[in-house]
């Protein structure tokens, strides 16, 4: 992102947080205070270009207004901003919860997620009978006398609201998917930080390729949704007290709380510090997706009153069991898991030659030659944005299985330090190829123990292949220190004419495509080898979407 359109995105959040047309004065005003040393005459030249670009539009002498287009800009322009909210807009609902469980009064903080069928309210009534929700009250509203129906539930980030009111500091840490087995809470499988992501870690895993909620229900296994906080340890006591006074009026959801420093679910609990998990209060509505039943789910989007909410049953039997104080082994985050196969990345850029990282999928053995002609087609429509490279793999135990592996975007990373060049994978991202082309969504390869591109290939957010849309497509950004980016660069343009998909070489303090590098570094934009397998996808073919991570000889890939 240049300066000048860096100015326009300022002078569009100005006038988001304006309820008046505002004038070019208040605008140059406001600039100042954001450290932008731009006078009246240059704001009104930067308005002109955001009117004919229909993002801002002129009311009479009074000023001007942003425009539905110019909030939809907005929210993609400032991307970067948003990768830093999600978790203040968690300790924002947390401040404003005021609920008193004694009277049983004030706010809390819910999910409002809108369902299309009466068959889908079974289901969630199901679920909170087996009380696999924090809560059995709710609210139902029709909308527009359709067959919309929005279902309200409590979410678990009401506890620590209750918890901070009763002098009790709560941490949001992690939202993911936990493993049942034989009706016990295990450990959790996959996490994501609530930092460092512009997708709330419980909407990034509220999808049916991940949970399996009603296998829980059915015969006590399965995958769940829940999150994991962090209390001091002395406070410990009188959480418990809060808790199961709560869970006496029908707020709960508590799934296991550690003792002082000692580790819970395969998750480390710091010294001094005591671990709380608590179910996903979306955990009903991911049910009734896995039915394959049309559901718009939206998680912790609002705050209301307790007494606008009525208990759906009071049939409830509980079908987990408490968790074991079992050490289980610690879940490790995908960057630390990933940093060694990116150090057996030995590709000679003279030679064309060596070991890089593929991403392996797979698919039914029928499917492959359908499968190659959708990715060859969807090369030769986009050669700038998408790595031609593949590889047949025979599945390890399946022979009517085949594997399709494709040059995994770490390999960069990998060829650069093989080069005395430290690189860095910060974010895996969404990229909407606009002019120019701008990260929609970004999540920290240090803060997910799941791949972002294979989230955003389960949640069905790309638009590799669809017409009619804008081109949503997969890419990464990494981080290079600026004294080494003459170098980098001679050896990015090397693997770019390889074939190797390197979009955007940034300048250090540059927003590059959406996306910020730390001081002292600069970054770079690559693009994923899971493109191809999206465009699979996106045209219907059941794929396992990055089943493992493998070495491959470079020279050994095939090219569409």
């Amino acid at each position: 992102m240049s300066e000048s359109e860096h100015r326009m995105i300022e002078i569009l959040r100005i006038l988001s947080e304006q309820e008046k047309p505002t004038g070019s004065k208040l605008i140059a005003d406001e600039l100042k205070n954001k450290g932008f040393n731009l006078g009246e005459r240059a704001v009104r030249y930067h308005m002109q270009i955001l009117d004919e670009k229909g993002y801002t539009e002129r009311i009479g002498n009074t000023g001007r207004k942003i425009t539905q287009l110019g909030r939809e800009k907005l929210e993609k322009g400032l991307i970067y901003d948003q990768v830093d909210s999600i978790y203040s807009k968690f300790e924002e609902r947390i401040y404003l919860t005021d609920f008193n469980y004694m009277s049983q009064e004030g706010k809390v903080i819910v999910n409002t997620s809108t369902i299309y069928d009466k068959e889908s309210i079974d289901i969630i009534k199901s679920i909170i009978e087996s009380d696999l929700s924090v809560s059995p009250y709710v609210d139902l509203n029709s909308v527009d006398n359709s067959n919309k129906i929005e279902v309200t539930t409590l979410c678990g980030t009401t506890i620590d609201g209750v918890l901070l009111n009763e002098g009790i500091p709560s941490q949001p840490k992690y939202g993911g998917l936990l493993k049942i087995e034989d009706s016990e809470p295990v450990k959790f499988t996959e996490l994501m930080s609530y930092k460092k992501t512009s997708l709330s870690p419980l909407d990034a895993f509220s999808t049916k390729e991940f949970t399996s909620i009603m296998d829980v229900i059915e015969n006590g296994e399965g995958i769940i949704p829940a999150n994991f906080r962090l209390i001091p340890g002395i406070g410990r006591e009188k959480a418990i007290d809060i808790i199961n006074k709560l869970d006496k009026i029908g707020i709960g959801g508590v799934i296991a709380i550690s003792e002082e420093g000692k580790d819970i679910l395969g998750l480390s609990v710091p010294e001094g510090m005591v671990g709380i998990s608590i179910l996903a209060g979306a955990t009903p509505f991911c049910a009734v997706q896995e039915e394959n039943l049309d559901i718009d789910i939206k998680i912790s989007e609002e705050i209301k009153d307790f007494k606008s909410l009525y208990p759906i049953t009071s049939n409830i039997t509980p079908i987990l069991k408490k968790t074991k104080p079992i050490q289980q082994p610690k879940i490790s985050f995908l960057l630390s898991k990933t940093w060694n196969l990116i150090q057996q990345v030995n590709f000679d850029i003279e030679k064309i030659k060596g070991d890089i990282i593929s991403n392996v999928s797979f698919m039914d053995m029928d499917k492959i030659d359908k499968a190659l002609s959708i990715m060859e087609e969807t090369y030769n429509d986009n050669p700038k944005y998408i790595n031609p490279y593949y590889k047949l793999i025979d599945h390890p135990s399946d022979d009517s299985k085949i594997g399709l592996a494709t040059i995994c975007s770490l390999s960069i990373d990998g060829i650069l330090i093989d080069n005395g060049i430290m690189s860095t994978p910060k974010y895996g991202g969404l990229l909407e190829l606009s002019e120019p082309p701008l990260f929609i969504d970004l999540i920290s390869y240090n803060g997910s123990t799941e791949d972002p591109h294979k989230i955003f290939l389960a949640k069905n957010m790309t638009s590799i292949t669809t017409e009619n849309e804008s081109t949503k497509i997969l890419a990464s950004f990494k981080e290079i220190p600026y004294i080494s980016r003459d170098y980098s660069v001679h050896i990015l343009e090397i693997l770019n004419n390889i074939g190797f998909s390197i979009y955007k070489i940034g300048k250090p303090r540059e927003v590059t495509y959406n996306a910020k590098a730390d001081n002292y570094n600069f970054g770079i934009v690559t693009g994923s080898g899971l493109n191809t397998i999206g465009a699979i996808k996106e045209k219907g073919i059941d794929v396992e979407v990055k089943a493992i991570e493998k070495l491959l000889p470079f020279e050994k890939m095939n090219r569409l």
